[in-house]
Protein backbone atom coordinates (compact mmCIF):
# COMPACT_ATOMS: atom_id res chain seq x y z
CA UNK A 1 0.00 0.00 0.00
CA UNK A 2 1.80 3.68 -1.33
CA UNK A 3 1.39 6.44 -0.23
CA UNK A 4 -0.75 7.55 -2.97
CA UNK A 5 -3.45 5.65 -2.06
CA UNK A 6 -4.39 7.46 1.36
CA UNK A 7 -3.37 10.83 -0.27
CA UNK A 8 -6.08 9.99 -3.11
CA UNK A 9 -9.08 9.16 -0.31
CA UNK A 10 -8.27 12.50 1.13
CA UNK A 11 -8.20 14.31 -2.18
CA UNK A 12 -11.33 12.56 -3.43
CA UNK A 13 -12.88 12.76 0.36
CA UNK A 14 -13.64 9.00 0.17
CA UNK A 15 -13.41 8.88 4.33
CA UNK A 16 -15.86 6.38 5.13
CA UNK A 17 -13.41 5.45 7.77
CA UNK A 18 -14.10 8.81 9.43
CA UNK A 19 -16.48 8.96 12.38
CA UNK A 20 -18.57 11.98 13.06
CA UNK A 21 -18.85 11.30 16.64
CA UNK A 22 -15.75 10.15 19.02
CA UNK A 23 -15.49 6.37 19.14
CA UNK A 24 -17.61 4.53 22.07
CA UNK A 25 -14.78 1.87 22.86
CA UNK A 26 -12.60 5.07 23.74
CA UNK A 27 -14.83 6.85 25.80
CA UNK A 28 -16.02 3.59 27.59
CA UNK A 29 -12.56 2.22 28.25
CA UNK A 30 -10.01 5.16 28.16
CA UNK A 31 -9.95 5.03 31.85
CA UNK A 32 -8.44 1.59 32.25
CA UNK A 33 -5.34 3.24 31.24
CA UNK A 34 -5.32 4.93 34.77
CA UNK A 35 -3.81 8.11 32.93
CA UNK A 36 -2.97 11.01 35.02
CA UNK A 37 -4.06 14.50 33.81
CA UNK A 38 -1.60 15.83 31.07
CA UNK A 39 -0.33 12.75 30.07
CA UNK A 40 0.81 12.53 27.12
CA UNK A 41 -1.18 10.21 24.33
CA UNK A 42 0.15 9.20 21.41
CA UNK A 43 -2.54 8.56 18.49
CA UNK A 44 -1.19 7.34 15.29
CA UNK A 45 -2.55 7.71 11.77
CA UNK A 46 -4.96 10.21 13.44
CA UNK A 47 -6.49 11.42 10.23
CA UNK A 48 -8.82 14.41 11.39
CA UNK A 49 -10.55 12.10 14.23
CA UNK A 50 -12.85 13.71 16.99
CA UNK A 51 -11.03 11.25 19.53
CA UNK A 52 -8.56 14.11 19.48
CA UNK A 53 -10.99 16.92 20.60
CA UNK A 54 -12.39 14.25 23.23
CA UNK A 55 -8.70 13.13 24.57
CA UNK A 56 -8.16 17.14 25.00
CA UNK A 57 -11.45 18.20 26.65
CA UNK A 58 -10.65 15.33 29.25
CA UNK A 59 -7.17 16.58 30.09
CA UNK A 60 -4.94 14.76 28.34
CA UNK A 61 -1.85 16.08 25.69
CA UNK A 62 -2.37 14.69 22.54
CA UNK A 63 0.15 13.98 19.59
CA UNK A 64 -1.17 12.79 16.33
CA UNK A 65 0.41 11.91 13.58
CA UNK A 66 -1.11 11.12 9.15
CA UNK A 67 0.35 11.10 6.19
CA UNK A 68 -1.82 13.29 4.66
CA UNK A 69 -1.64 17.82 5.00
CA UNK A 70 -5.46 17.73 4.02
CA UNK A 71 -6.46 15.70 6.89
CA UNK A 72 -4.59 17.61 9.65
CA UNK A 73 -5.41 20.92 8.28
CA UNK A 74 -9.07 19.73 8.32
CA UNK A 75 -8.38 18.96 12.24
CA UNK A 76 -6.90 21.97 12.64
CA UNK A 77 -9.53 24.07 11.32
CA UNK A 78 -12.32 21.82 13.56
CA UNK A 79 -10.01 22.23 16.44
CA UNK A 80 -10.02 25.81 16.35
CA UNK A 81 -6.77 26.41 18.12
CA UNK A 82 -4.28 28.62 17.19
CA UNK A 83 -0.91 26.43 16.06
CA UNK A 84 2.92 27.39 16.11
CA UNK A 85 4.16 25.16 12.14
CA UNK A 86 7.70 24.40 11.43
CA UNK A 87 9.84 21.45 9.78
CA UNK A 88 11.41 19.11 12.00
CA UNK A 89 13.15 16.66 9.15
CA UNK A 90 10.46 15.40 6.71
CA UNK A 91 7.97 15.60 9.07
CA UNK A 92 6.35 19.19 9.38
CA UNK A 93 4.86 19.86 12.67
CA UNK A 94 1.77 22.07 14.25
CA UNK A 95 2.51 22.98 17.73
CA UNK A 96 -0.40 23.70 20.59
CA UNK A 97 -0.21 23.47 24.33
CA UNK A 98 -3.04 20.69 24.09
CA UNK A 99 -1.89 19.13 20.90
CA UNK A 100 1.00 18.80 18.38
CA UNK A 101 0.37 17.38 15.50
CA UNK A 102 2.65 15.98 12.75
CA UNK A 103 2.02 15.79 8.50
CA UNK A 104 4.18 12.88 7.09
CA UNK A 105 5.38 9.33 7.13
CA UNK A 106 5.10 7.45 10.72
CA UNK A 107 8.00 5.10 9.87
CA UNK A 108 10.17 8.61 9.46
CA UNK A 109 8.56 9.96 13.30
CA UNK A 110 11.70 9.05 15.55
CA UNK A 111 11.41 8.68 19.28
CA UNK A 112 13.33 11.87 20.19
CA UNK A 113 11.08 13.71 17.54
CA UNK A 114 8.00 12.35 19.62
CA UNK A 115 8.85 12.67 23.29
CA UNK A 116 7.66 10.65 26.11
CA UNK A 117 4.53 9.06 25.60
CA UNK A 118 2.61 7.69 28.27
CA UNK A 119 -0.46 5.77 26.00
CA UNK A 120 -1.28 5.09 22.54
CA UNK A 121 -4.77 5.03 21.10
CA UNK A 122 -4.66 2.88 18.15
CA UNK A 123 -7.94 2.88 16.94
CA UNK A 124 -7.16 2.93 13.01
CA UNK A 125 -3.58 2.43 12.41
CA UNK A 126 -2.66 -0.77 12.90
CA UNK A 127 -6.05 -2.39 10.62
CA UNK A 128 -5.27 0.60 8.24
CA UNK A 129 -2.08 -1.90 7.37
CA UNK A 130 -1.98 -4.64 4.98
CA UNK A 131 -0.60 -7.48 6.61
CA UNK A 132 3.17 -6.83 5.04
CA UNK A 133 3.25 -3.69 6.54
CA UNK A 134 1.91 -4.61 10.19
CA UNK A 135 4.90 -6.22 11.42
CA UNK A 136 6.92 -3.39 10.38
CA UNK A 137 4.35 -0.81 11.97
CA UNK A 138 4.30 -2.87 15.44
CA UNK A 139 7.88 -2.56 16.13
CA UNK A 140 8.57 1.03 14.86
CA UNK A 141 5.62 1.80 17.42
CA UNK A 142 7.19 0.30 19.99
CA UNK A 143 10.04 1.75 19.44
CA UNK A 144 9.40 5.17 19.61
CA UNK A 145 6.85 5.16 22.21
CA UNK A 146 9.51 3.02 24.54
CA UNK A 147 6.56 0.49 24.93
CA UNK A 148 3.67 2.59 26.26
CA UNK A 149 0.61 1.10 27.14
CA UNK A 150 -1.83 0.94 24.13
CA UNK A 151 -6.02 0.97 23.75
CA UNK A 152 -5.81 -0.27 20.66
CA UNK A 153 -9.12 -1.15 18.56
CA UNK A 154 -8.97 -3.79 16.27
CA UNK A 155 -11.90 -5.22 13.55
CA UNK A 156 -12.09 -8.67 12.66
CA UNK A 157 -14.02 -10.33 9.70
CA UNK A 158 -14.09 -12.98 6.69
CA UNK A 159 -10.96 -11.06 4.61
CA UNK A 160 -11.69 -13.28 1.66
CA UNK A 161 -15.36 -11.40 1.56
CA UNK A 162 -14.05 -8.32 1.32
CA UNK A 163 -10.55 -5.88 0.74
CA UNK A 164 -9.43 -3.44 3.29
CA UNK A 165 -8.94 -1.27 4.03
CA UNK A 166 -10.04 -1.72 7.62
CA UNK A 167 -8.15 -5.00 6.98
CA UNK A 168 -8.94 -7.75 9.93
CA UNK A 169 -6.42 -8.49 12.10
CA UNK A 170 -7.50 -11.73 14.44
CA UNK A 171 -6.14 -11.99 17.83
CA UNK A 172 -3.44 -14.38 16.87
CA UNK A 173 -1.79 -12.04 14.81
CA UNK A 174 -2.17 -9.11 17.65
CA UNK A 175 -0.49 -12.03 19.92
CA UNK A 176 2.36 -12.39 17.41
CA UNK A 177 2.73 -8.81 17.16
CA UNK A 178 2.70 -7.94 20.90
CA UNK A 179 2.90 -11.00 23.31
CA UNK A 180 6.36 -10.73 23.94
CA UNK A 181 6.32 -6.99 25.45
CA UNK A 182 2.30 -6.56 26.54
CA UNK A 183 -0.21 -8.54 28.72
CA UNK A 184 -3.18 -8.22 26.31
CA UNK A 185 -6.54 -8.16 27.93
CA UNK A 186 -9.62 -7.76 25.85
CA UNK A 187 -12.13 -5.45 27.06
CA UNK A 188 -15.02 -5.11 24.47
CA UNK A 189 -16.28 -6.64 21.72
CA UNK A 190 -19.39 -5.25 19.53
CA UNK A 191 -20.11 -6.58 15.87
CA UNK A 192 -20.81 -4.20 13.89
CA UNK A 193 -22.01 -3.93 9.90
CA UNK A 194 -18.91 -3.32 8.02
CA UNK A 195 -19.52 -1.22 4.44
CA UNK A 196 -23.09 -2.68 4.55
CA UNK A 197 -21.79 -6.30 3.63
CA UNK A 198 -20.88 -8.36 6.12
CA UNK A 199 -21.18 -8.86 10.22
CA UNK A 200 -17.33 -8.09 11.74
CA UNK A 201 -16.12 -7.88 15.60
CA UNK A 202 -14.85 -5.03 16.95
CA UNK A 203 -12.54 -5.57 19.86
CA UNK A 204 -11.29 -3.18 22.03
CA UNK A 205 -7.83 -4.26 24.09
CA UNK A 206 -5.54 -3.04 26.53
CA UNK A 207 -2.05 -3.60 26.20
CA UNK A 208 0.20 -3.41 29.17
CA UNK A 209 3.71 -3.65 29.52
CA UNK A 210 5.05 -6.98 31.34
CA UNK A 211 6.36 -5.99 34.87
CA UNK A 212 10.52 -6.58 35.17
CA UNK A 213 9.53 -9.48 36.95
CA UNK A 214 8.12 -10.99 33.87
CA UNK A 215 10.73 -10.93 31.72
CA UNK A 216 13.12 -11.73 34.61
Amino acid sequence: MQHDFWHDKWQTNNIGFHQNQPHTLLTQYLSTLNLDKNARVFVPLCGKSLDLAWLIDQGYHVIGIDLSPIAIQDLILDLGLSFEESQIGDLTYFKHAQIELFIGDFFKLTAKQLGKIDATYDRAALIALPEQMRSTYTQHLLQITNQAPQLLISIEYDQSLLAGPPFSVPEYELTAHYATHYDIKLLASNTENLKGKLIAYEHAWHLTKHSTSDNA
